[in-house]
């Protein structure tokens, strides 16, 4: 695979992270809109559930996606960036009921509003997986398939090098002499 398809497949996973983490950052601030909601069912309202499991998992997401797509020095430590946010949208919320239950963080329960697009049940099972669950997993994938590119890139690179500084020395090698010394007449022993 030519480094030009390499790097129009980052640019494409850069991407599609930023896209998935800015969904993830700002869904629960405009999913009321469209009756996709979590309680407080209103749109913009501020919780500090949504800060710590909505918000920050979706920026580091969109930020890893934003290194992937911007680098390949900083496309790894993109990667590892989105895979953390992924893996925070999908444990946050056990976590910090568990952990942080004096705290009162919690992103609420699933809301469903008069105008959604399915029925109640239908809303319910659906808000969780787009809100957290579902979005979590794409953005391990597409982390790591991010953080996969990149070393192969850096593996085709090193081959590449390696074998560009092999013919280099080949061709830097005077021609094939004989060992022995020779003059006009023959060999000199």
């Amino acid at each position: 695979m030519t480094s030009a398809a390499l790097a129009g497949r980052g640019r494409a996973i850069g991407s599609l992270l930023m896209l998935f983490g800015a969904w993830g950052a700002l869904v629960p601030f405009v999913g009321p809109y469209f009756g996709y909601a979590y309680t407080p069912d209103k749109a913009w309202a501020y919780t500090s559930g949504r800060l710590w499991l909505s918000v920050l998992p979706g920026a580091a997401a969109f930020l890893g996606g934003l290194l992937v797509l911007a680098s390949d020095g900083a496309a790894t430590f993109g990667a590892f960036l989105a895979v953390l946010g992924g893996t925070w949208l999908v444990i946050g919320q056990p976590v910090a009921a568990f952990a942080l239950a004096t705290r009162h963080i919690s992103a609420g329960s699933p809301a469903a509003s008069s105008g959604a697009i399915f029925g109640p049940a239908t809303m319910r099972f659906l808000e969780p997986l787009g809100f957290f669950y579902g979005l979590g997993v794409v953005v391990i994938f597409l982390a790591a398939v991010a953080l996969g590119e990149v070393v192969v890139a850096r593996m085709a690179a090193n081959r590449f090098s390696e074998r560009l500084a092999e013919e280099t020395a080949m061709q830097a090698q005077p021609p094939y002499q004989d060992q022995y010394p020779t003059d006009r007449y023959g060999p000199a022993y």
